[in-house]
């Protein structure tokens, strides 16, 4: 096809279409949807789906339609279809216009279910839900025929009418299709197709009862709207018979077509609804947006720019079965998306005190410092440089092991941007025996950029003036979950596994006077710490909270 955009590399699933709409087998263009259900976030998992759709579309000039799947008003709620809208802009895969609500079709839905009866192809049912999975059978067994599966047609539309004026109790009446009872597919077996709920719908409030299932209401939906493709995850191919035979016995013209591609695990992450809502709801974390959920507000709240997060499923590709990939290539995706972009400052999460005890009392500097050595766009920026400074208190070993290449007693290092300074002297608490303070010296001649060509020196280490820092607190995070790659999503008690370290709050952390009036969201390298954003929700009264979003990758290795 010669309208087909070249820029997206094509893999199994773009060339199965392109195969089949070279066969001319729609007389509209190309479509394909994210049908979301409204009760909770869009994860990682999300993103991938919405991923494969969406560029699906753009390959062939077609349209992307969002449309959310609300035809089930016990979990849904308007906060959740803002929320989703919120994340897919954010991500970069718009809809533009093309926005739906599956609640909107509910007359073209429920005319269609008396469409079926009417022609013998549904019937209303009165099994309880024990029954109704009782009759159903097994894979090895066929299921047992309902004692009500041939109900005179009029007597079903009768009792169809009185489900929906609200006249039966909930959960009291089906409508099920009727396919096959003894087919090898269970979800052939007569499926439900409506049910009775007795709820307040977030769109149309109380005038409906009854609502239709989603494997009956999804295929219906695609057909109004025009749908070419219908693109899920595989645990749906058993389905597609269901979708399949829905669209032909409501004759639907041209019908959509289900295609299938794998489904995506990550390594140490759970993405149920089943797991993020009692974690949201029970108050373990800080709402749907904590930056420790797989969620993308959290994600964005943790400090993953959209760039690295379309990198990162666009580095996966399309995949046919189910499939895991390790999360440290999301990690990866950030950090070649910001390398080039952050400001490196230089922050100090755990300071030790530093006295130059040959730099003027008095006196202050201002020292030019580049602000992304593989960028020098970005250009340089001016850091005060004083007689106290602070440093990382790892930074420094009154007795080091060979191998340790920053300060040390007798020890010369450079101090990042600045001086060589040498440690003379170790100050200790004389109750705890802890170290408090270093004395030192510098030497002015070392100052970074005057050419200095002396002696050398193995190590460097950041810094901050005691004078001029900025007090900031800092969240690291670590997994949710203790043995997350076993947890069974459905069951085992997973409050036992939370990991007490899954968020160190470092208080009274020390950066550079160069991030003041730094804006949410606002990315920075810290020096050997890692990427940091500036938090979206939170401030500490006026001071700035950063969250770590990962470590820089060798300190990541070794953890």
């Amino acid at each position: 096809m010669s309208n087909e955009k070249e820029h997206v590399t094509e893999h199994f699933l773009l060339k199965l279409i392109r195969e089949e709409l070279e066969q001319n087998p729609f007389g509209r263009k190309m479509c394909t949807r994210f049908p979301p259900e409204p009760n909770g976030y869009l994860h990682i998992g999300s993103a991938y789906a919405i991923h494969t759709n969406y560029t699906a579309a753009q390959t062939f000039n077609g349209t992307f339609h969002l449309r959310f799947d609300d035809t089930n008003p016990l979990k849904e709620d308007i906060e959740y279809v803002n929320a989703i809208q919120a994340d897919i802009k954010w991500l970069g895969y718009d809809p533009g216009e093309h926005i739906y609500y599956g609640s909107d079709y509910s007359d073209e839905i429920y005319n269609a279910a008396l469409h079926l009866i009417r022609q013998g192809k549904a019937y209303v049912c009165d099994l309880t839900p024990e029954e109704l999975n009782e009759y159903r059978g097994t894979l090895t067994e066929p299921g047992r025929i309902s004692p009500y599966r041939n109900r005179p047609v009029e007597e079903n539309l009768e009792i169809v009418a009185r489900m929906k004026k609200g006249d039966f109790p909930a959960a009291s009446k089906v409508v099920r299709a009727k396919i096959d009872m003894a087919s090898p597919n269970l979800s052939m077996r007569d499926p439900v197709i409506y049910r009775i709920l007795f709820a307040e719908h977030y769109r149309t409030k109380h005038d409906w009862c009854i609502y239709p299932m989603y494997d009956f209401a999804h295929p219906i939906q695609d057909a109004i709207e025009g749908i070419t493709y219908s693109l899920c995850s595989i645990e749906f191919k058993n389905n597609r018979p269901l979708y399949e035979w829905v669209l032909q016995e409501l004759g639907f013209p041209e019908p959509p077509r289900q295609r299938e591609f794998g489904r995506l695990n990550l390594t140490g992450v759970v993405t149920s609804k089943r797991f993020l809502r009692p974690m949201v709801e029970g108050g373990y974390v800080d709402g749907w947006d904590d930056p420790r959920l797989p969620t993308i507000q959290g994600l964005r709240r943790r400090g993953f720019t959209s760039e690295s997060i379309r990198s990162f499923v666009e580095a996966i590709g399309s995949i046919r079965t189910e499939s895991t990939v390790d999360i440290s290539l999301l990690d990866h995706c950030l950090r070649q998306d910001l390398k080039e972009k952050a400001v490196r400052v230089m922050g100090v999460l755990r300071p030790l005190k530093v006295v130059i005890t040959n730099y003027p009392e008095a006196e202050a500097e201002f020292l030019s410092i580049e602000n992304n050595s593989e960028n020098e766009a970005l250009g340089k920026r001016e850091v005060p440089f004083s007689r106290t400074i602070y440093i990382e208190r790892d930074d420094f070993m009154e007795q080091p092991p060979p191998d340790f290449h920053r300060l040390s007693p007798n020890v010369e290092v450079r101090l990042k941007g600045a001086y060589f300074i040498r440690c003379e002297e170790v100050i200790k608490d004389c109750e705890t025996g802890e170290i408090s303070e270093l004395h030192c010296t510098y030497d002015p001649l070392t100052k970074s950029g005057t050419g200095f060509t002396g002696r050398k020196v193995k190590g460097t280490i950041h810094w901050v003036s005691a004078e001029h820092a900025v007090k900031v607190d800092v969240n690291l995070y670590d997994k949710m979950l203790l043995d997350q790659e076993s947890l069974k999503e459905n069951n085992g008690n997973w409050t036992e596994r939370i990991n007490p370290d899954s968020l160190v709050t470092i208080k009274d952390a020390l950066i550079e006077p160069s991030v003041k009036g730094s804006l949410p969201e606002q990315k920075f390298q810290f020096f050997r710490h890692g990427y940091f954003c500036i938090d979206n929700k939170y401030r500490n009264n006026d001071r700035l909270v950063f969250n770590r979003i990962v470590p820089l990758k060798d300190t990541w290795s070794k953890k």
